[in-house]
């Protein structure tokens, strides 16, 4: 593991003003809970998302200027779905690097696409931090450029929440909800519980290791039954 975090400082190429935001940014939940007294890498996931949706909606609307805003959100939600950040995630290294409990890491947690995606964020979050937007969107751009092609050439892979709410926004202009109807386990391996709901009906639930993936997969099942319906 810390060869793995040497190796991805190295690749990252950043001189730190405070390295402790890198390590933060890469300490996984099931290792704090192993080491009280270490912090995590949500906060700076939380912080990570927020830059990133900032600095993709800014590149979209400078480069596309065309399109409509439907058509921008589409693409974003594109760009930083979670499968689309797991993969930067992996071409980065990231899952070898991160300070992980032993149990999540013999479980395949460094794997895992939730636990990936976050950690990107978090990384993200550490660069804002520590350098500034300016840096920060050069360096989450550079990562995601061969996202964002794909993306505009169709190659990404299917975002079921957005596909559920263009469906649903065809025969009414009400909006799709996302619930987490229950939260198990400890905190640094809760499975999350989501069910999407329109006109006060729930049309899927489904299971996750993160919120985001219990909701894509809540779509998923809602778009299964649609089909079925429609049959």
């Amino acid at each position: 593991m810390d060869r793995g975090y040497e190796e991805l400082k190295a690749k990252l190429g950043i001189i730190w003003h405070d390295e402790g935001l890198l390590r933060q940014a890469l300490t996984h939940g099931s290792y704090a809970y192993e080491h009280p007294g270490v912090t995590n890498n949500q906060r700076l996931e939380f912080l990570g998302d927020a830059v990133l949706e900032l600095v993709i909606s800014d590149y979209l609307y400078r480069t596309f200027p065309g399109k409509s805003e439907g058509e921008l959100t589409r693409l974003r939600a594109a760009v930083v779905c979670e499968s689309s950040l797991a993969r930067v995630a992996r071409e980065l290294g990231l899952g070898e690097a991160l300070f992980m409990g032993r149990g999540e890491s013999q479980s395949g947690g460094r794997e895992r696409p939730s636990i990936l995606a976050d950690a990107f964020e978090a990384l993200l979050g550490a660069v804002f931090l520590d350098k500034g937007i300016e840096v920060a969107a050069e360096f989450a751009l550079g990562k995601l450029k061969s996202v964002i092609e794909d993306v505009l050439h169709g190659r990404q892979e299917r975002d079921y929440k957005t596909e559920l709410q263009e469906l649903l926004q065809k025969k009414s202009p009400e909006n799709v909800s996302y619930v987490i109807l229950k939260e198990e386990g400890p905190d640094h391996a809760k499975v999350f519980t989501a069910g999407v709901f329109y006109r006060g009906e729930c049309l899927g639930r489904g299971e996750g290791r993160s919120k985001k993936e219990a909701e894509q997969r809540a779509a998923r099942e809602a778009l299964a039954r649609i089909s079925r319906q429609s049959r």
